[in-house]
């Protein structure tokens, strides 16, 4: 089956999952609808996204109103796509369940970025949780429900 997505196949080359290694994810939704300006389909995310911290630890996040940042750090018994299905998969399930509707969610792929060890994840971090700012949606970050980070 052919992508609707230009390019999909392209985001898996070279892919490598190494455990305790830190990555910054980025997920779009499926023609960049904005499912998440729903406060409760992003809630949602966030909450899929805390049940996985036994395989990968959550550092931060923030749900956009089209598409998800998370940066994580993956835990020794799992492998980055196995992990990404199951978060897309089961993220699907629940907002269509509580949107009464069906179909898919997600474009398909992801983008990963493996941190180095050098690269400062406090600032990472924060870079990733100002999206809202500069996407325009709040003036403070405070006033952007759907972010956490583990030093903040």
């Amino acid at each position: 089956m052919k992508s609707t997505t230009p390019y999909a196949g392209n985001l898996r080359h070279g892919r490598i999952s190494e455990a305790g290694r830190i990555y910054l994810i980025t997920c779009v939704t499926h023609q960049r609808e904005p499912v998440f300006a729903q406060w409760n389909c992003g809630r949602l995310l966030a909450r899929v996204l805390m049940k996985e911290n036994d395989r990968a630890k959550t550092l931060a996040y923030v749900v956009m109103p089209d598409h998800l940042h998370w940066l994580m750090q993956l835990d020794d018994d799992i492998a980055l796509g196995p992990l990404m299905r199951t978060v897309k998969g089961v993220s699907s399930w629940r907002i269509n369940k509580a949107l009464n509707r069906s179909g898919r969610l997600w474009q398909p792929g992801y983008h990963d970025h493996a941190l180095c060890k050098e690269d400062d994840l406090v600032t990472a971090a924060r870079y990733l949780v100002a999206n809202p700012l500069r996407a325009g949606l709040v003036k403070r970050i405070g006033d952007y429900p759907l972010w956490d980070a583990v030093w903040l």
